[in-house]
């Protein structure tokens, strides 16, 4: 199992957490999603080491951005 932190920017609601969750765990090999609106970030666990190349296309099609 690996685990990524991913620090998201652009949101404000709890909506906008579902949206995040939503489009990250629809990516292979993620077994669970958790974002914090408060802390502005997503804890990813995968089966293998998360690709952030998709997890960045997923969130930014969500309407949201991944700060680097």
């Amino acid at each position: 199992m690996a685990t990524t932190i991913l620090h998201i920017d652009g949101m404000s609601c709890q909506n906008c957490v579902r949206h995040v969750t939503d489009a990250l765990t629809g990516l292979d090999d993620v077994q669970s999603v958790t974002v914090s609106l408060e802390d502005r970030t997503a804890t990813v666990t995968s089966t293998d080491t998360l690709s952030l190349p998709l997890a960045r296309a997923a969130v930014e099609d969500a309407g949201y951005t991944i700060r680097t």
